[in-house]
């Protein structure tokens, strides 16, 4: 069930207190032994991209897909939000792709080995997609939102739904997933900005293409927040619905410290407990660019003092 969580730490007491008051309504674990989880698998998927298979029973027999995880890779770790691109109940492993980008991410792929162990990991967390048969769905995937993307187009062609999907990236070294996409669509476009593979350009031209040609009756977009935004001005021009993840702002994942607040519909909303899925009509994105800048300077502070003492 969606609102079952596998709770893997004993560090974060106060997370621990807050799931110890609504008890009644989730299922906790805490783990055994000393709590860490194991990295079961680790593949390089591109340039600064990999993809982790992580031991986590509780939380691939809750989860659904737009769901996400918080983990911790060592005691003083901050908390990553990171999205279950895949899940194996055979196995009891949740699949997470990572992309290297700031302090964490890139501590995460260059220092942590399969058959490692990282810290701690909760969840699922967030509310799962909506998922029905709507008739023929676009699912939109940029950059490392394609592996967002991807559990989110298998259950839209599971309900009996005609997917197309566009997946772009930069270039076709920062490319992955197509195979996987492959199989879970019943049409395919794939861009890179240069052109390296596929058509040159971003999904959001091709989003336009195919709203020019197909009635599409409900669309998906993961990605940076700019490529949302814009797929989200291509949806309004073509009257049509476009759900957006918020995932990126994400900061404790459990809404207390309201870090990923942002404008939907006017009102103040928590990304992490609200959603992370919004009707992109209804998000204020001139906002949420801004607050994804807020901790540019901490986060840049934060990467150059871990690697200068990597280089020492």
């Amino acid at each position: 069930m969606p609102g079952q969580i596998g709770y893997y730490s004993l560090a974060n007491v106060w997370l621990g207190v807050k799931i110890t008051l609504i008890g009644e309504i989730l299922h906790i674990d805490r783990g055994k032994g000393d709590n860490m989880r194991k990295i079961v698998n680790k593949s390089r998927l591109g340039d600064g991209l990999w993809e982790y298979e992580l031991e986590a029973p509780l939380v691939a027999e809750a989860s659904d897909p737009g769901q996400f995880v918080i983990l911790r890779l060592h005691e003083r770790g901050e908390r990553i939000p990171l999205t279950i691109a895949d899940k194996s109940l055979e196995k009891g492993t949740i699949t997470i792709v990572v992309q290297s980008a700031g302090k964490s991410t890139i501590e995460l792929n260059r220092d942590f080995s399969e058959g490692g162990e990282i810290h701690d990991l909760v969840g699922p967390l967030g509310n799962p997609s909506e998922i029905d048969n709507y008739g023929r769905v676009t699912v939109i995937g940029g950059g490392v939102g394609i592996a967002l993307i991807y559990p989110v187009a298998r259950a839209l062609q599971e309900a009996g739904n005609h997917v197309i999907s566009i997946i772009g990236a930069q270039s076709e070294d920062k490319l992955f997933y197509q195979d996987k996409i492959d199989e879970v669509s019943d049409e395919v476009v794939v861009t890179t900005d240069d052109g390296s593979v596929g058509r040159k350009g971003y999904t959001s031209d091709a989003f336009k293409d195919v709203l020019k040609t197909k009635k599409v009756n409900k669309s998906w977009a993961i990605g940076p927040v700019m490529m949302m935004k814009v797929c989200q001005e291509v949806a309004e021009e073509f009257d049509t619905e476009l759900i957006v993840s918020l995932n990126t702002i994400m900061v404790d994942g459990t809404g207390m410290c309201g870090g990923c607040r942002v404008e939907v519909n006017g009102e103040a909303r928590f990304a992490c407990v609200d959603g992370p899925e919004f009707p992109g009509s209804a998000v204020n994105f001139d906002l949420l660019v801004q607050r994804t800048e807020i901790y540019e300077e901490e986060e840049q502070c934060a990467l150059e003092v871990y690697l200068e003492d990597e280089s020492k």
